[in-house]
């Protein structure tokens, strides 16, 4: 570009110009003489200038969508984790909620039946052996446990550990068909074999064909030899079901195991066990009998019941209602009946009375 001293010039005297029209405009205020310029030009140019507007607004409105919508992406994102988070919170007090009151069940029942158990997590369930009905707990070598331990939750026996990891166990659910399990009936000691069906009813099998047995009755492990593989009155269930008897050697009953097979999350494998068999004391409070509604009916004079809110009004005289009631002072009196006997004598029409004297 050219520069030469006339442009130069002419640039100082427009900026010299300017800054004295501005001057002359702010002392000057309202009476300003520049203000009758000021609104010729909006008068010429602002026509001009709305046009402009309306043609280059609605681009500049899409390019600035454009522009924020990667913002506006970002944003959602953002309150899509913040949810997720929540709710993964939430679902988490849910989850530490249950498993405090599942490990709070399972120490009562460890204490009540002296039991010194491990606490742990099931992390699989699964056809871990074949098709065996079986979990995997976090439990292992390195825990102390060995196969042939008894495995119980806060509601009653789950199993027994099958085969130890360093860090994990597998345990054979009583459900198994495989399970069997020895039991006694609490109350009458009637001894039995529980064994698992495959689905989440047990079977039990009494030894006694002729056992008095019936719905509700409960019954808890019996224990084996050494405690091995299980620990003696761990809670296995209610009957349920009570077939006739048959001519069989034994008697068989359908039990409803107390553990829930299909929610299981923490459990105890029994290390140690109790120094005597706490017999049925580890069994849950049974629960109180609802009492009887009674109905009161009230039978009027004629035999009939009587209506609800209706009395005896209406049902007869005193009389009939109360052969024996003592008439009020105002009543009438009532006539004597046909053939009663009356206190008086009646004398007899043209009869002398009989008195002393009298021939």
């Amino acid at each position: 570009m050219r520069d030469s001293r006339e442009s130069r010039l002419l640039l100082i005297l427009l900026a010299a110009i300017a800054f004295a029209l501005i001057t002359v405009d702010i002392r000057s205020g309202e009476d300003s003489p520049l203000d009758t310029a000021r609104e010729g030009a909006a008068t010429v140019f602002g026509p001009v200038e709305n046009a402009v507007a309306g043609a280059v607004n609605p681009v500049s409105n899409a390019v600035s969508a454009v522009r924020s919508s990667g913002d506006r992406h970002d944003q959602l994102a953002a309150l899509e984790r913040e949810n997720a988070e929540l709710r993964l919170e939430l679902g988490s007090d849910e989850r530490r909620s249950s498993r405090v009151q599942q490990l709070d069940a399972l120490l009562g029942a460890a204490a009540s039946g002296q039991y010194g158990v491990k606490g742990a997590q099931v992390v699989a369930i699964g056809a871990a052996q074949g098709f065996s009905w079986t979990i995997t707990l976090d439990v292992g070598e390195r825990d102390g446990i060995t196969p042939d331990m008894t495995v119980l939750n806060g509601d009653g026996l789950v199993g027994r550990v099958t085969t130890v990891g360093p860090t994990t166990s597998t345990v054979l659910l009583a459900t198994d068909p495989d399970f069997t399990v020895g039991t006694r009936m609490e109350g009458s000691d009637e001894l039995g074999f529980a064994a698992g069906r495959g689905d989440s009813w047990l079977t039990v099998e009494l030894l006694n064909t002729k056992a008095e047995v019936k719905k509700g009755d409960r019954l808890v492990t019996f224990g084996s030899s050494n405690d091995k593989p299980f620990v003696p009155g761990v809670p296995v269930g209610t009957v349920a079901e009570v077939p006739p008897a048959s001519g069989n050697l034994t008697r068989t009953v359908r039990v409803e195991p107390y553990a829930g097979f299909t929610r299981l999350d923490i459990v105890g494998v029994v290390v140690q066990p109790p120094r005597e068999d706490p017999r049925d004391v580890v069994l849950p409070d049974k629960p109180k009998a609802e009492p009887t509604p009674t109905v009161t009916v009230t039978v009027g004079p004629d035999g009939q019941p009587l209506e609800e809110g209706e009395g005896l009004e209406g049902q007869g005289d005193r009389d009939e209602l109360d052969p024996e009631a003592t008439p009020d002072p105002g009543d009438p009196p009532v006539p004597d009946a046909p053939g009663q006997d009356t206190e008086e004598t009646e004398e007899v029409a043209g009869a002398d009375p009989i008195g002393p004297g009298t021939d």
